[in-house]
């Protein structure tokens, strides 16, 4: 056989194998073409011990090395990847990025406990521990954001400004059921993500199914972090008042999970604290509306001295 027939069947067989894997396994190639991504961008993938637990997290740097600490902490049935759009931006504006998977998301193991909010808590802050973080900003996406405002309300001294992206922790009247977050088929998957976005995207088949089955793995852990917040003994209503550190609440205009009317609570509860909300955005502001995230981010955690009681309201998209 000639040489480049041999290559023309070669370069045929690996497109027909590519594709193989694509179709059969479409979430683990798009997590490889995100990781690779943030590795062009000099994010690194880590892992430390915290508890006995191998904690995954994604760490990135200023340029020169260090910068000042800023721990992301993401939200329900998510992982650090979620927060690629931001990562690289704040570390190229002076911060020293971390974001951990929580203990049974992402990475991370998935140990037999009940996943509370209080269990999170103090999964981040024996991570900070481990890091060696005395202080540093933080920043929590819905439930996220609650484990991020409890840590300041539990340890003040460990947070220095604190900031929260649809951030769940106070009480509202649902308009879903939980299994809304454990859906068993395509048409559960579009419900879901009907929630998470006012504009949300056409899957292929093959793709919701393996979403689904994604979902349906991990579905026990969701299940136990669902079933502790909605018990409401961790509820922060009556609590919020005593955060002292300067605050931004950022809110996609139009989130239909956790409505806009929390987080005009929580901006009205803590005292001083400012307000984004991003205008066309649902609940997943920080990664469908990067770019006016970032810039609201970054203006906040840089301004001296820490701004006090800004409202502004600026487009998504």
């Amino acid at each position: 056989m000639k040489l480049w027939l041999r290559g023309l069947l070669a370069t045929g067989l690996l497109i027909v194998a590519s594709a193989a894997v694509f179709v059969l396994e479409p979430l683990w190639v798009n997590d490889q073409v995100v990781r690779g991504q943030l590795w062009r961008q000099h994010v690194a993938s880590r892992f430390v011990d915290v508890d006995g637990y191998r904690i995954h997290y994604f760490e990135a740097t200023a340029p020169g090395g260090g910068g000042k600490p800023l721990v992301l902490i993401h939200g329900l049935g998510s992982r650090g990847e979620d927060w690629t759009p931001m990562i690289p931006g704040l570390a190229a504006h002076g911060f020293h990025v971390y974001a951990p998977d929580l203990p049974g998301y992402g990475r991370s193991p998935q140990p037999d406990v009940d996943y509370s909010i209080a269990f999170q808590e103090n999964a981040v802050d024996h991570f900070m521990q481990a890091e060696g973080l005395t202080q540093a900003d933080i920043g929590g996406w819905s439930m996220g954001g609650w484990v991020a405002a409890k840590l300041a309300l539990d340890h003040p001294e460990k947070v220095h400004r604190l900031v929260l992206y649809d951030a769940a922790g106070v009480y509202f009247p649902p308009t879903f059921d939980p299994s809304l977050f454990t859906p068993q088929d395509a048409g559960g998957l579009a419900q879901l993500m009907a929630m998470l976005t006012p504009a949300p995207k056409p899957m292929a088949g093959f793709v919701s199914r393996a979403v689904v089955r994604r979902l349906h793995a991990n579905a026990w852990v969701i299940d136990r972090s669902v079933a502790a917040m909605e018990s409401g003994k961790e509820l922060l209503d009556f609590r919020l008042h005593e955060i002292r550190q300067p605050t931004l609440v950022v809110w996609g205009g139009e989130d239909r999970l956790i409505p806009l009317a929390a987080g005009l609570t929580m901006h009205h509860d803590i005292r001083g604290s400012s307000m984004l909300v991003v205008a066309g955005c649902g609940h997943l502001a920080p990664g469908e509306c990067s770019r006016p995230v970032l810039k609201g981010t970054l203006d906040f955690l840089n301004a001296e001295p820490a701004v006090q009681g800004a409202e502004s309201v600026v487009p998504g998209r």
